[in-house]
């Protein structure tokens, strides 16, 4: 009989965490799945003032929990648009577009959770140099199916985005 070995506590402290910042986020790198045992994947990302967090996109493998810890975020979710508040929780099952960014006018700090997880840090890692201006948006869409990430059109997104700038 194999016997899986049990699972790790994992700890992560705020003090030592990993972080990667961009103009308008920092995303603080938690845990991150097959690394010191964890079973998920899971970082927190704080938004700025019309701060885009990703554009409309699903998952295959993996369920993505929302939990907004501050502020507001809007998401979609299919082909709706909805704010989330400070303490709100979402979760988007696989094969659902869905996309995020502060809600407008607003900031937004919000816990992310991939179940079942998959290593992602290296992908959270390619996104802020992107967005930093130091990597080009076709290596994210190179990465697809190795981070599990399907970009998508979405007018209904795109439409949300443009009011927001109004």
């Amino acid at each position: 009989m194999n016997a899986q070995p049990a699972p790790k506590a994992v700890l992560t402290r705020a003090a030592t965490a990993e972080t990667t910042a961009d103009p308008s986020s920092v995303m603080t790198l938690l845990a991150d799945h097959g690394t010191a045992g964890s079973e998920l994947t899971s970082y927190r990302s704080t938004f700025a003032e019309g701060a885009i967090g990703a554009p409309a996109h699903f998952h295959t493998k993996a369920s993505e929990l929302f939990f907004v810890i501050d502020g507001a975020l809007q998401v979609l979710i299919d082909d709706e648009v909805k704010v989330l508040e400070k303490g709100d929780f979402l979760l988007v099952p696989p094969h659902t577009p869905h996309a995020f960014a502060a809600a407008p006018g607003r900031v937004a700090d919000v816990l992310f959770v991939f179940s079942p997880g998959m290593p992602r840090f290296d992908y959270l890692r390619l996104l802020g140099r992107v967005m930093r201006g130091e990597a080009g948006f076709e290596e994210i869409k190179k990465s697809s199916e190795l981070y599990d990430n399907h970009y998508v059109d979405s007018p209904v997104w795109q439409a949300a985005l443009e009011a927001a700038k109004k």
